[in-house]
């Protein structure tokens, strides 16, 4: 039977995930990007001017909206620091970012107090080894599929998407429906 022209598709959601990898990020309440790598595809594009300019990508970024809306909250730790980023993450409404640290896992440590959370209500996604210490203590970690070797190694998931081409949202899509909130999330768009 075909379906009457003005009848909506199935919004019934597609996404499938391995239910040990949702068991292992049920509880999260803050996720940890990295940003160059992660966030944006590890590129650094100059320009005659010496600024650096990045590439974000949509899908991550509403990804990271979605987060919000489940009551988690995304966290960005990263090295580097540039008025462009800021305004990405402005408008992403992220409000819990730390700029220009290498030295990632104090920087994770003062989000979790601020937020009152402690590691096992953490998720971090990153792609090379300044990342490290912040993963290996979170309760679930996830990489790009681009990710140095040792950072694959250390993730509990990696992505089939690399960094900057929709890694970010496939994290926080497993996050959201590890949470319960996917479904309905959804429904919201296509009801």
């Amino acid at each position: 039977m075909t379906r009457p022209f003005d009848a909506p598709r199935d919004p019934g959601p597609a996404l499938q995930i391995d239910p040990e990898l949702l068991l292992q990020a049920q509880g999260v309440r803050v996720a940890f990007f990295d940003v160059d790598g992660v966030l944006t595809d590890g590129g650094l594009y100059i320009s005659e001017s010496g600024e650096t300019l990045k590439r974000f990508h949509t899908l991550d970024g509403h990804g990271l909206k979605l987060l919000q809306k489940a009551g988690i909250t995304p966290a960005v730790i990263t090295g580097r620091d540039s008025v462009p980023l800021r305004l990405r993450l402005k408008a992403l409404g992220v409000e819990q970012a730390i700029f220009g640290t290498e030295d990632k896992r104090p920087a994770a440590e003062q989000i979790l107090a601020t937020l009152g959370l402690d590691w096992s209500q953490a998720a971090a996604m990153g792609d090379d080894w300044p990342d490290l210490p912040v993963m290996r203590r979170c309760a679930f970690a996830c990489a790009p599929a681009n990710a140095h070797i040792e950072v694959r190694h250390a993730a509990d998931h990696v992505t089939q998407a690399r960094g900057g081409e929709g890694a970010a949202r496939a994290f926080c899509d497993l996050l959201l429906v590890a949470s319960g909130r996917y479904a309905a999330l959804l429904a919201d768009y296509t009801a």
